[in-house]
């Protein structure tokens, strides 16, 4: 029988490299356990990926930073806020990052794609993910990720990215063009860090993902066929625990972390 192919995305891998116990819970145990309430710097996050997406779906004469900043009003939520004086500081704080963004940036020109989902086989696995944005120069594929963190992001932060590395193996395969270069970009800073792949790198980063996924399917197939699921998907505690949305389920992620309120992520 030919071998089923694994299907991952960034997230999936980088829950099962995290800690093994929440990638069960997550994608595996049904129902799904009860998860924790909203995180703040995730809602801010949203907004703004949202408020770029509208953006770009204006006519090139409208995108301009005061209609940024009305786009974060209108797709704003204060979920996961202390209360409504930290949920409207931060949204003036979005307005402001989005504006600078778009002041700051060309938007003339239509992405190749918006929130696109783009997938390529191997002969392990079917990776596949959502681009926050590719746009084309110079007959390129390049792949932007917006990010809203509370630190800014390096070269090798770029470089190393396994998701951003995915994310140019798949677009290129889904859009029929070449694409190396990755981008990520730090709205609270305005700054860019850029990696430009070579296919070794991505052959590398292609090879990660495939063990991963190996390890995965392994322990998955093995609790189907009735295995021990705390032996093949045990948790790893870390720092991370503080902020799982499964930790009143796991006593080992509460011993080793503290519980963070849901808005201890924002940026500064």
């Amino acid at each position: 029988m030919p071998r089923r192919l694994f299907k991952v995305t960034p997230s999936r891998l980088s829950t099962w490299l995290d800690c093994p116990r929440r990638y069960r819970m997550t994608y595996l145990d049904r129902p799904t356990p009860a998860r924790g309430g909203a995180w703040a710097h995730s809602t801010l996050g949203a907004v703004v990926h949202n408020a770029l997406r509208a953006l770009f779906d204006l006519p090139v004469t409208e995108r301009t930073p005061e209609r940024a900043a009305r786009l974060v009003d209108r797709n704003w939520s204060g979920e996961g806020f202390r209360d409504d004086e930290q949920a409207a500081f931060y949204r003036e704080r979005a307005r402001g990052w989005v504006a600078d963004y778009v002041a700051d940036s060309d938007v003339t020109d239509d992405p190749v794609g918006l929130e696109r989902w783009v997938s390529t086989p191997s002969d392990r696995i079917v990776a596949e993910g959502r681009v926050d944005r590719i746009d084309q120069r110079d007959g390129e594929l390049v792949i932007i990720d917006y990010k809203t963190g509370r630190h800014a992001l390096t070269v090798d932060d770029a470089r190393s990215s396994q998701a951003l590395a995915l994310y140019a193996l798949a677009a290129r395969r889904t859009l029929r063009r070449p694409c190396r270069r990755v981008e990520l970009h730090h709205l609270p800073s305005g700054e860019i860090a850029a990696w430009e792949h070579s296919e070794p790198s991505l052959r590398r980063h292609l090879s990660r993902m495939e063990e991963m996924a190996d390890d995965a399917a392994l322990a998955t197939d093995t609790l189907a066929a009735g295995g021990d699921p705390e032996l093949l998907f045990p948790p790893r505690p870390s720092a991370r625990c503080a902020y799982c949305d499964f930790r009143r389920h796991c006593p080992e992620g509460r011993d080793a972390a503290p519980q963070v309120a849901p808005w201890a992520l924002l940026a500064p």
